[in-house]
């Protein structure tokens, strides 16, 4: 009970955590290479449709199953191992950030009228704190221009995108940096407030005028983010299956136990009745020794648990915390399942005429 209810919480907050984008509503479109130049122009038209609020041509995604290209950057001009940086590009368009909901924590975003942003990056905040700048937005940053030269290129850092997470939360979140460019392979739209199975259709007719020999084929982010923990929600159910097995065995086993035990104790049961003892107190004798041995198992599962749980929650670098009022809320579960199990047979036996169970004597 204690495990089941670790792994509910800890799936429940990776579901609820704020991962710093928007997921839900995102449609994915994946090989829009098939469009032969014509993305912006797809694009466009897509943006032209009710219910669809953002869009942006890139195929790099918060996911951990998305692309992924990494690169050497220094703040010194001249690179060496000391002094380099390795962190992960995406190329993204003037319209990411707006698309996936994502927050600056200073400076700005990619901008037309800003000629020079092609030689421009935004950071996170996890490569400005590596850099140790207080305020990167106007400082440089440099990259190797794939020449033999330690020389770096200089990129001026215009913004600073707050943190969010790329990778599962078992990873913490590592240096990244937004260039501006766009890649043929992925297009991203943000859809709001309309039918999406509609909005699925006027965009699948759209693609089939622009690409006819390409069968279209879209997903959403939201599903890609759930893939990531396809793992963990199967541990998830296991737990719960086999919480629940657990506790109906325990049962029938409690349930037989106690059965076999007011049967030997019936006529002790009936001689108590005889000499004044009330329902309550044969009812208390029974459940007594029951609860001992709950009591017993509640100390020795507790710490088990706490190990086991502590141990798998250590996967994860973004995690809950071990809370006291599980350890006393299984063990009221617990407690509850065994007086309803045992209660009857011992209100039954409590209840029953000891002329019957000592006639015999």
């Amino acid at each position: 009970i204690i495990s089941t209810i670790i792994v509910y919480q800890q799936l429940e907050y990776i579901q609820t955590k704020n991962i710093g984008f928007d997921k839900d509503q995102v449609l994915v479109l994946d090989e829009t290479y098939a469009l032969n130049g014509n993305q912006e122009a797809f694009k466009n038209d897509i943006l032209q449709l009710a219910g669809v609020k953002h869009g942006s041509q890139s195929q790099y995604l918060p996911v951990s199953n998305s692309s992924r290209n990494d690169n050497t950057f220094s703040k010194e001009a001249f690179m060496t191992e000391k002094n380099g940086i390795n962190m992960q590009v995406w190329k993204i368009d003037y319209d990411y950030i707006p698309t996936l909901g994502m927050e600056l924590a200073g400076g700005r975003n990619f901008s037309k009228e800003f000629g020079a942003d092609s030689n421009a990056v935004i950071i996170n905040e996890t490569t400005a704190k590596m850099l140790g700048y207080d305020d990167p937005v106007g400082k440089y940053i440099y990259t190797s221009d794939g020449n033999s030269s330690n020389q770096g290129i200089a990129l001026s850092i215009i913004g600073v995108v707050k943190n969010f997470h790329f990778e599962t939360l078992k990873e913490d979140i590592g240096p990244l940096c937004f260039r501006l460019g766009q890649k043929p392979n992925g297009m991203i739209f943000k859809i709001s407030g309309a039918s999406m199975a509609q909005i699925v259709s006027q965009i699948e007719s759209k693609w089939k005028k622009m690409a006819p020999d390409m069968p279209f084929s879209y997903r959403f982010l939201d599903d890609s983010f759930d893939e990531m923990y396809r793992g963990e929600m199967r541990i998830g159910k296991v737990a719960m299956i086999f919480s629940f097995l657990t506790i109906m065995i325990a049962c029938l086993g409690l349930f037989g136990l106690v059965t076999f035990m007011t049967e030997q104790r019936v006529k002790e049961i009936g001689i108590r009745k005889v000499l004044g003892a009330n329902e309550l107190s044969i009812i208390h004798l029974i459940l007594k020794d029951f609860l001992k041995l709950v009591f017993i198992s509640i100390l020795i599962g507790s710490p088990l648990a706490y190990y086991f749980m502590h141990n798998w929650l250590q996967d994860f670098a973004y995690r809950i915390n071990i809370e006291w009022w599980i350890f006393t809320a299984s063990g009221f579960v617990a407690i509850v399942i065994t007086l309803i199990t045992v209660s009857y047979q011992a209100i039954k036996a409590a209840l029953m005429n000891p002329v019957k169970s000592l006639k015999t004597e």
